[in-house]
């Protein structure tokens, strides 16, 4: 049998991990140079992202090669085959250290194989593509299976995203201190997705939360084409620290769509530390991003 492993930008609630037994690499969130969120540390994110509106300004920090292979290493007694699903390399190195670590292991150890896939996604968009890999993984499928899938796929993970806060993103640095302010005032609300290139990028934007939320709709009813029986199964919902809204836009789209399967989760520190609380995010499998 061969592992399956993600790093902790994927989003999923920790019980989808370890009901699963997927391995999770953490990248790290600090605040004022000391890591408060990451590897052997935790923060809920409701104290998080009370401490963002407070006016804490987090940093983050990727995984580097060393530990990487460190965690790698700690699965290749048992396991002589290991897929890594990957935070996207638009946005992190994450996934190129992986790349280094699983070069490096490989020479040291002929008798493993390991294969990195960049998802070139974020968040549960990360997470969706993990959930379905690991239901081939149930399924029996070898590692060479689940990686094409993985590989052939992820460019049909859609990611959208709005704030009803800009300043969250001026914090995150996606937009300037103006804009913010003008937009604010103006009560304009951003719609953004992630492109091919695996990057945060602006669509479009319109007046008031409400209507942010049912523009997420709309883009979803026009990206989803072919996949709407895929989307039965999950769709996937991240948030910042906004959970009523988040469970809105889940009734909208089951009124809209009828679909009644969704994953809700916060989203972690590390991506959150550039997007704030307000963030609603939504993921789902579509023709085209």
């Amino acid at each position: 049998m061969w592992k399956l492993l993600t790093d902790s930008s994927a989003d999923m609630p920790k019980s989808f991990y370890e009901e699963n037994d997927i391995g999770v690499i953490n990248l790290s969130c600090l605040i004022d140079g000391e890591v408060i969120w990451g590897k052997d540390k935790d923060l809920p994110a409701s104290e998080f992202y009370a401490m963002m509106r407070n006016g804490a300004k987090p940093t983050t920090s990727q995984v580097n090669p060393e530990e990487a292979k460190a965690f790698f290493e700690s699965y290749i007694d048992e396991y002589k085959e290991i897929l890594y699903i990957g935070f996207t390399s638009g946005l992190s190195g994450t996934v190129n250290s992986g790349r280094i670590a699983a070069e490096e292991v490989m020479d040291e150890h002929p008798d493993v194989k390991i294969v990195v896939v960049d998802t070139l996604c974020a968040a549960m968009g990360q997470g969706l593509l993990l959930y379905y890999c690991n239901r081939m993984w149930k399924e029996g499928k070898s590692m060479r299976e689940v990686a094409d899938f993985a590989e052939s796929n992820k460019m049909n993970v859609v990611h959208l995203f709005t704030v009803d806060n800009l300043f969250d993103l001026w914090r995150g640095g996606r937009v300037s201190k103006t804009s913010a302010f003008i937009g604010t005032l103006a009560a304009i609300k951003p719609l953004l997705h992630v492109n091919y290139e695996g990057k945060l990028v602006s669509v479009d934007k319109v007046r008031g939360r409400k209507k942010a939320l049912s523009g997420l709709c709309d883009m979803m009813e026009e990206k989803m084409g072919s996949k709407k029986d895929m989307n039965k199964e999950m769709i996937m919902i991240n948030h910042g620290d906004c959970i009523e809204d988040a469970q809105l836009l889940a009734d909208m789209i089951k009124e809209r769509f009828g679909f009644e399967n969704f994953m809700i989760n916060n989203l972690s520190p590390v991506i959150g530390s550039h997007t704030g609380p307000s963030l609603i995010a939504l993921f789902f499998m579509g023709d085209i991003r």
